[in-house]
């Protein structure tokens, strides 16, 4: 649990870690819509040449992210052999009952692992280089206009942030429970299914105490600073829109115009 990489930040001072955090949220959503629209191995082939140079300029080592995408490789790899064993069309190799192994249900199966583990890679690169406060301020700040629909923007951000904040937390926290439960005998991940879901119950239930413990210091210490839901309030770290990175969303601009060409 706790090798799960999602909402830690990795300091450094790559050209990653200086950019604007909305600057990397925009252009990670639409570097993820471009994983979608590829289809053909040219463009799979030429995103991963971009996404491995984008964990090389994070200067973040390459080992902590396959410890993102380690805990999720079963989920990604049983989409994956459902596609394979279901999906017919063109040359067809094997076929049992419902089952049918073809070549275009081979070629799909690759297409969404790469699909679904270059997403890991760059959703791990944007929590790994941006501060959380920062995501919550970039958040708040592309969410802005909605204000104007009466959307509670600020409510919606701090929401964010005390989550993004409490998922490391949360998962050091069931490290711990585990441990203490293995130092008395238990063992996880042997026995029957219903041997197995017993041995999560004196996980689930001192996590569940710990965090409703938690989410009530949070809201005695927002309530005793005066934090109120609605009030328009100053910020003390101001985010800048820079020339590096206009520069950013124009590359990922031209990325998609090839990714298109390569189709």
């Amino acid at each position: 649990m706790n090798k799960l990489i999602l909402g830690r930040y990795f300091p450094g001072g790559s050209w990653l870690h200086r950019l604007d955090a909305r600057a990397k949220m925009i252009s990670v959503i639409l570097l993820i819509v471009m994983l979608f629209i590829a289809d053909s191995w040219q463009a799979y082939l030429f995103l991963w040449l971009i996404t491995f140079s984008i964990m090389h300029l994070s200067q973040v080592p390459f080992r902590t992210y396959v410890r993102g995408v380690r805990p999720m490789i079963w989920l990604i790899l049983f989409t994956v052999v459902l596609q394979v064993l279901f999906t017919s069309g063109s040359n067809v190799y094997v076929t049992m009952g419902p089952i049918t192994i073809s070549e275009y249900g081979l070629i799909n199966g690759i297409f969404i692992f790469s699909r679904f583990v270059m997403m890991v890679f760059l959703s791990t690169v944007l929590t790994l280089t941006t501060k959380p406060i920062d995501l919550t301020d970039g958040i708040n700040k592309l969410l802005s206009p909605l204000r104007f629909v009466k959307v509670p923007i600020d409510d919606i951000s701090i929401m964010l942030s005390i989550s993004l904040r409490f998922i490391p937390n949360l998962l050091d926290e069931t490290q711990k429970v585990m441990d203490a439960q293995r130092a008395r005998g238990t063992v996880f991940g042997e026995g029957s299914l219903f041997q197995q879901m017993k041995t999560l119950v004196p996980i689930f239930l001192p996590l569940f105490v710990s965090s409703i413990n938690r989410a009530e210091d949070m809201a005695n210490m927002m309530d005793v600073k005066g934090y109120r839901s609605g009030i328009k309030r100053s910020t003390f770290r101001r985010i800048n829109w820079k020339k590096q990175d206009s520069w950013c969303l124009c590359s990922v601009l031209f990325i998609g115009i090839i990714t298109l060409l390569l189709n």
